[in-house]
């Protein structure tokens, strides 16, 4: 069976359903699986794509010489993990029926019935309970600026129906950590330094998470979901490209705005590359490839990590 749209793709089987046989089915007791599958326990790679701008943050915010506080990264890892459950919960809660439709994600906890729409709804609330602890370690400028993110995480979900641009909404929220961890540090915001570090990692967003959406578009086509990875169609990497070069440009203007040195632009070149090689070698029309470049973004949060921690530990204000 092939499905064709405007942007050209096929896809002749059905994907299997997410993994049911995981760390999580083998270690934890069975009443506690459905909440782990709910919250993406057993997949970390989405609390890596949310915590890496918080590091990034945190990193540029340093003292020239000094690395990031180990402390506020242990805090922003804590409220990566709670802040991606609380969001999985409430996509999961908005997309129940439709999930139920989607060969991908139809034995997901809720929309299988594993758990119900009340009792989703409170462990939503112990998410969030336990995420508000964690926010209420850090000053009040911080804690104002972290609250008005789940404003964001509300609105997230419906975007899907609503625009053909949900990646770039995803965007905004996934790296709001870009000028909160900068926040957390020094009590306010640098503008001049947090807003590119934030626009470089939305147009980051809009790469791995275009690529992720090609593993649906044939549901999304017959649920009427909208998605970048519909809207671009065959011009899809073209427009990876363009939004890889505007993050690029946007993390560099960054670091030199808070005057990182030249190994920080060396790794910035390594990370870079790590997109070419996304973009360049991805099947946008084999679901396998797609996840397995989804997944390697990780190591590009990696790379832009490092290459802050480089270029504030050698930069030349420190020897």
């Amino acid at each position: 069976r092939a499905v064709s749209n405007r942007g050209g793709f096929a896809a002749s089987e059905d994907p299997a359903p997410e993994a049911s046989n995981t760390w999580v089915e083998n270690v934890l007791p069975s009443s506690m699986v459905p909440y782990a599958k709910l919250i993406r326990l057993d997949r970390p790679i989405g609390t890596a794509l949310l915590a890496w701008p918080c590091f990034w943050s945190i990193a540029l915010a340093a003292p020239v010489g000094a690395l990031p506080d180990v402390g506020l990264l242990a805090t922003f890892g804590v409220g990566s993990l709670l802040l991606r459950g609380a969001g999985c919960t409430v996509n999961d809660l908005w997309d129940r029926d439709i999930d139920s439709k989607v060969a991908r994600t139809r034995n997901r906890p809720i929309a299988s019935g594993a758990i119900s729409v009340p009792k989703a709804v409170a462990f939503l609330g112990a998410q969030l309970g336990l995420g508000l602890i964690v926010l209420l370690q850090l000053n009040d400028y911080s804690k104002i600026l972290g609250a008005s993110s789940l404003a964001l995480v509300g609105a997230y979900p419906a975007m899907k129906r609503i625009t053909n641009w949900p990646q770039a909404f995803l965007g905004l929220t996934f790296n709001w950590g870009a000028l909160l961890g900068w926040a957390a540090v020094h009590g306010s915001c640098d503008w001049g330094a947090v807003l590119p570090l934030y626009a470089s990692g939305v147009a980051w967003t809009l790469v791995y998470d275009t690529i992720y959406a090609h593993q649906d578009k044939s549901d999304d086509v017959k649920v009427g979901v909208k998605s970048t990875a519909l809207h671009f169609g065959d011009d899809t990497k073209k427009y990876l490209s363009a939004f890889a070069v505007a993050g690029t440009s946007a993390l560099c203007a960054s670091g030199a705005y808070v005057g990182l040195d030249w190994p920080f632009y060396a790794g910035v070149a390594t990370a870079a590359s790590h997109l070419v090689w996304q973009i360049s070698t991805v099947d946008l029309n084999d679901r396998d490839d797609c996840a397995a470049k989804f997944k390697s973004n990780s190591t590009y949060g990696a790379l832009v990590f490092a290459s802050i921690i480089a270029g504030k530990t050698l930069s030349l204000g420190s020897l």
